[in-house]
């Protein structure tokens, strides 16, 4: 097995049109794992660490650009404020020794169901921005995902980065595991709400990361936008169904499809009133830094 390590991006996205087959590691918490294991033996892997391009963030044109590089645990110290869902979500992911090399961009290209990321990505509407020798385009989080473990990169792509609008209204994610910490998730939410938008995401409970479409009518139609009151319980209630009917989860040994369906109405409710206590109590606005 070849190990490539080029220092620019425009060498990676070379050595990668050269060698389509090489597999791109950055952190490696994925992919050494299913080396070790075995459960894969690439011609070549790719190492990207070398690629400070990708391990940068800006804002522009209203939007957060997170470089494909940038671990989890600089989206938890440096932008926790601006994107408060997706570090709410590195936060749960593995150890810090984890956080600290784990990235979003490598969420992104393993593209398991139970990805930590995946549901706020969803939720918040995020473009992944990927790049090839062949030039560069962006790809809605939705479209990304396309079955267990595969995505919409060509051969040739690289993710280069990850576009995110700042919180503008409140953002929650929740995960439900076999124990409190380092641990995959048996089912994982996200719920967005800015001023007449509701982004819902679920995550391990279908093939693919998915958006709930209904619950999100539900919570636009239903939601008292325009004088802020706690929920009724009722509402609560419609929307954990409308959550829990937009899964499609599997029997495995982390736990069944009844269960997940079950602790996804949970998460529904608990995120959806965590949400709308932050969304009301800032006046349906929130000032990032």
């Amino acid at each position: 097995m070849d190990f490539l390590r080029p220092t620019t991006l425009d060498e990676a996205l070379a050595l990668k049109a050269e060698r389509p087959g090489a597999v791109p590691i950055a952190g490696g918490t994925d992919v050494m794992v299913e080396l070790n294991f075995d459960h894969r033996r690439p011609e070549a892997l790719l190492d990207l660490t070398g690629v400070a391009e990708l391990a940068e963030w800006s804002t522009s044109d209203g939007q957060v650009r997170l470089g494909a590089g940038v671990p989890y645990t600089r989206v938890i110290t440096e932008l926790g404020d601006v994107l408060p869902g997706l570090a709410m979500a590195s936060r749960t992911v593995g150890s810090p020794q984890i956080r600290n090399r784990g990235t979003v961009g490598g969420n992104l290209g393993a593209a398991s169901p139970a990805g930590d990321t995946h549901p706020v990505l969803l939720a918040t509407g995020a473009r992944v921005e990927v790049a090839s020798v062949r030039g560069g385009r962006t790809i809605a989080a939705e479209a990304f995902y396309t079955g267990v473990k595969r995505n919409a990169l060509e051969p040739d792509e690289l993710i280069t980065a990850v576009h995110l609008p700042p919180a503008s209204g409140a953002e929650q994610f929740a995960k439900v595991g076999t124990r409190n910490a380092m641990v995959i998730a048996v089912c994982s939410f996200a719920v967005v709400l800015r001023p007449g938008y509701a982004g819902v995401a679920l995550g391990s409970a279908a093939p693919v990361p998915r958006r709930a479409a209904e619950a999100e009518r539900f919570l636009v139609a239903e939601l008292p936008w325009q004088t802020p009151v706690p929920l009724a319980d009722s509402l609560k209630r419609a929307f954990a169904e409308l959550v829990a009917g937009a899964a499609d989860p599997i029997d495995d040994v982390r736990g069944s499809a009844a269960y997940r369906r079950h602790a996804l109405g949970v998460l529904a409710r608990r995120a959806l009133t965590w949400a709308w206590d932050d969304y009301r109590n800032n006046g349906g606005e929130r000032q990032c830094a």
